[in-house]
């Protein structure tokens, strides 16, 4: 063997363990990235912070994923386990075996979603996302909620019930108990604000957000995005261009936000 073609094997050797090197070192971090997104599902179901994501009824899809990625992370450290053994063993016949490998560019995208779940707080949607609010009735549904007792209806309930009515005025002298935060704008009627929710029918990305009108006489002492208590009784009235039930406060009481803000259509 000549000494050109020595140095021409040693260094196809030092190529090929720096190309191993860096494939073992790319499936290590991906087997990370799959057992981290295993553990941040597991926290979030732990907590109860999945439902500031998506509906409750679809909880069920959270425990799957933490099933799935510990799975994919465990069926990749045994990968991982098994190509150490394979390397060393082909180590001989390199030259006409070729490796596959992820880059860092598809590893680092897969770990985008861990990173943001992580270092981002998570927080429900609140007064500050409202990009367009319906007081509009509701009409899917709207049936059971009739035999409800009033005084349990929340925000969305009322919006139904009050499709079921012939005129806003059905409902005059209807006492109502709700829970939600405060929305204003600045064309809203003197003393008036929306106790308002966001309603959830699959994850946050289709969150809309729907309110009742509400007169107050002190409702500047009232901040907007605080979350109220809010009890009175129904009056028909006009609210910007609408006529509709507006809820008169009796009493409006500050409230920590609920454990679960949202409501589910």
């Amino acid at each position: 063997m000549t000494s050109s073609t020595h140095e021409h094997e040693h260094a196809h050797d030092h190529e090929h363990a720096h190309d191993h090197s860096r494939e073992n070192a790319q499936q290590w971090v991906k087997t990370g990235i799959l057992y981290g997104l295993a553990l941040y599902f597991a926290w979030i179901l732990v907590t109860g912070n999945v439902t500031n994501y998506i509906n409750e009824r679809f909880g069920w899809l959270s425990y799957l994923a933490v099933l799935l990625f510990f799975g994919l992370g465990t069926a990749s450290l045994i990968a991982l386990r098994r190509g150490d053994h394979v390397h060393h063993h082909h180590d001989g016949d390199h030259a006409d075996h070729t490796h596959e490998h992820i880059g860092w560019g598809i590893i680092a995208v897969a770990a985008v979603p861990l990173l943001l779940g992580t270092l981002i707080p998570s927080r429900p949607l609140g007064a500050e996302a409202v990009d367009n609010i319906s007081i509009s009735p509701q009409r899917f549904g709207a049936a059971s909620i009739l035999t409800k007792n009033p005084l349990e209806r929340n925000v969305l309930d009322w919006l139904r019930v009050f499709s079921q009515g012939d005129t806003p005025a059905t409902f005059n002298g209807e006492q109502a108990d709700v829970v939600g935060f405060v929305y204003r704008e600045p064309d809203y009627p003197e003393n008036h604000f929306l106790v308002a929710r966001f309603t959830v029918s699959c994850c946050v990305a289709d969150a809309s957000a729907i309110g009742l009108p509400v007169y107050w006489a002190d409702s500047a002492a009232v901040p907007d995005g605080a979350w109220v208590q809010v009890k009175g009784n129904f009056e028909s009235g006009a609210f910007k261009t609408i006529e509709t039930p507006i809820l008169l406060a009796s009493a409006i009481e500050p409230i920590e936000q609920p454990e679960h803000p949202y409501l589910y259509p």
